[in-house]
């Protein structure tokens, strides 16, 4: 609480008083908020002890939220009034709240999925990404591209997802895989409607993650023939799927503009 005095105070020391600038004061004063009674002798405003009281009143309803129009009617309304206008402002103050802990909340979801890489734990994750899984490629994964914008893309994609939207998502990626093992089978030839097609379907299952553009695409493509266990990957699916695959891209993304040649990370 405000300590008031019976000694008039002038704007200064009644600024100084309530943590506020005297230019506050003097709009409050301009706009009849609070308006100080009496004058020095040199014809200085000087604030009562209950025009500091008020005034201090007007901070704990400014704190609330209370807009400078609805305070001077609290203040001056009776009690029936006040009780009515202060209960709409909980109320407010209560939605806002909700507000709050629900963006607390998200934020808590979004650091957890920076800091882990994907909210399930590894019994959820060998369930749903299958036997094959290894829950610790997670962290692996993001020791080395935690820096990256697109792990900061991928935390924010993944923070709300659950376990069912992993299912779904792992459903679709089996799907387009049975469908790349079975048009290499058939002989697609990269370049073909077909193969475009399915090279695009399969920037598209990347994009869950991050944006992958042709070049980023033509990237990974050389990274799962020079990576060992990208290759075992792709290799277990259909053997000789992980080149054929590398083609594919090479072939969209010339057609798409982009030199497979020279494309970089971008």
């Amino acid at each position: 609480m405000v300590a008031v005095t019976t000694s008039p105070r002038t704007v200064g020391a009644t600024a100084r008083l309530l943590g506020v600038t005297t230019r506050t004061l003097h709009h409050w004063d301009a706009i009849g908020l609070v308006c100080p009674s009496e004058r020095s002798p040199g014809g200085y405003r000087l604030y009562s002890a209950a025009e500091v009281a008020r005034a201090h009143r007007v901070l704990v309803y400014r704190e609330l939220g209370v807009p400078l129009d609805d305070i001077a009617d609290l203040l001056d309304a009776t009690t029936a009034d006040a009780v009515t206008t202060l209960r709409a402002q909980r109320a407010e103050l209560e939605a806002r709240m909700r507000r709050l802990r629900g963006m607390a909340e998200a934020v808590d979801r979004l650091i957890d999925a920076r800091e882990s890489g994907v909210r399930l734990s590894a019994e959820d994750q060998v369930a749903i990404f299958g036997d094959g899984w290894e829950p610790a490629w997670v962290e692996q994964a993001r020791e080395r591209w935690g820096e990256t914008p697109q792990w900061a893309q991928y935390a924010e994609r993944v923070a709300d997802r659950t376990p069912q939207d992993w299912r779904a998502i792992t459903d679709a990626l089996t799907a387009l895989h049975d469908d790349l093992a079975e048009a290499l089978r058939r002989g697609v030839a990269p370049g073909s409607p077909e193969a475009d097609s399915l090279a695009e379907r399969h920037r598209a299952s990347l994009a869950t993650y991050f944006d992958c553009t042709h070049a980023m695409h033509v990237c990974l493509a050389r990274r799962y023939v020079g990576d060992p266990g990208f290759t075992a990957f792709y290799e277990d699916i259909e053997p000789g799927l992980t080149r054929w695959l590398r083609a594919v891209i090479d072939a969209n993304a010339r057609a798409n503009g982009v030199d497979p040649e020279h494309a970089t990370w971008c």
